[in-house]
């Protein structure tokens, strides 16, 4: 068990956010459907302390805090952060939504992946007018690209090998080799497509 000790000064909070405090961990040990004793003994927090923190009577140490968050599975920040915290990480408008065009600009892609996680996954909102063609450079080794249908008819090409796809069917290739995606149909096609790299859930 490790006998490293926090900071022991107490947390500078304005007496709002001291009362938010309280009542996240509160909120948070009924969740867990914990009594102050349990949560007592699982944080190392005396019972009475908890009690005062809970009903606003104290101003606890950062070390306290800290303890009570790790019994509670949440972090610091969560805990400090109160119920005021939302649980949307980002909200993109329609503009903020990069877009990217084919060659001939007949298909677009929408961004709609998180943009910290590129090297990760990717993930994408295709639409491809009659006769469009998505031609791509090989990615990463170990690339893999997951293509749902939506709407139209397509044709996915990958290293020299062809296969169709039509609504609702969902086909998974390798693209560390050129590929292209053509809509072989009449009609405007729509699909969803995620690219997982190597590193994302691949054997080493």
């Amino acid at each position: 068990m490790s006998s490293r000790r926090g900071p022991k000064a107490p947390i500078s909070t304005s007496q709002e956010t001291g009362a938010e405090l309280g009542k996240t961990i509160q909120r948070l040990r009924k969740a867990y459907n914990l009594s102050l004793g349990e949560l007592s003994e699982q944080s190392g927090v005396a019972k009475s302390i908890i009690s005062q923190i809970e009903r606003n009577e104290t101003n606890p140490t950062l070390s306290t805090v800290v303890r009570l968050s790790q019994a509670l599975d949440t972090t610091i920040d969560e805990v400090l952060r109160g119920e005021q915290t939302s649980l949307f990480l980002e909200h993109q408008s329609k503009s903020a939504i990069p877009m990217l065009e084919s060659q001939d600009g007949l298909c677009k892609l929408a961004i709609v992946g998180p943009l910290n996680l590129v090297d990760v996954f990717q993930w994408y909102d295709f639409h491809a007018k009659p006769t469009g063609v998505l031609e791509s450079s090989p990615h990463p080794p170990g690339t893999i690209e997951h293509l749902y249908i939506v709407l139209g008819e397509l044709e996915v090409t990958t290293g020299g090998e062809s296969k169709h796809g039509k609504p609702g069917e969902a086909l998974r290739y390798r693209a560390d080799v050129p590929h292209s995606i053509r809509n072989i149909g009449a009609t405007p096609a729509h699909a969803v497509m995620v690219l997982s790299l190597k590193q994302f859930g691949a054997q080493q």
